[in-house]
């Protein structure tokens, strides 16, 4: 018995440049892929991780043009043009070392699957949100699932960057005044 040829379709492809981290990428992908699958299987960025890949977890959460928006609900074809931001680009950033010292410190790390996501939230709930309480930031984190934490420690790390933020302006502003 011999075994039938199997033919498969030709796969479409689609030339895509996109601007992630300060640099451009020119990839040959099928126009379905989303910008997740982007990011990590042709760019190797993998800070980004897929969880659910329905915008529901905020695992895949990644900054375009300045905004926080889930990388596996948009199609990597369409954020041609945009400026894209990773967790990677963030290494050198002073929110950011705020906010891992403070993740740390209040125990809001334990699987790390979510972290990356909660990160780049965090990171638009210090810099958007300069006042927002625990209410506030809690409602916030509303896009972002951990099954670990329970959001405490989350909750009271970016609480302590926002208090760490307004004393160090406070104390300018004092230093300014005398």
């Amino acid at each position: 018995m011999s075994a039938l040829p199997i033919e498969f379709p030709a796969v479409e492809t689609t030339e895509v440049q996109l601007n992630v981290n300060g640099h451009c990428y020119q990839l040959t992908l099928q126009p379905r892929t989303h910008l997740a699958d982007a990011l990590r299987d042709h760019c190797g960025l993998t800070a980004t991780h897929v969880g659910c890949e329905q915008g529901v977890c905020g695992a895949c959460t990644i900054e375009v043009d300045g905004a926080p928006q889930r990388s596996c609900l948009q199609s990597a074809k369409r954020l041609e043009g945009k400026k894209i931001r990773t967790l990677e680009a963030f290494d050198n950033d002073p929110i950011m070392a705020q906010l891992r010292a403070a993740f740390s410190a209040e125990h809001a790390l334990q699987c790390g699957y979510c972290t990356p996501g909660m990160l780049m939230t965090a990171r638009d709930i210090v810099t958007r949100l300069p006042q927002a309480d625990e209410a506030r930031v809690s409602e916030e984190l509303a896009g972002n699932l951990c099954r670990c934490t329970g959001y405490f420690g989350i909750v009271r790390a970016i609480l302590r960057v926002l208090r760490e933020r307004a004393q160090s302006v406070s104390s300018q502003e004092n230093t300014h005044a005398a």
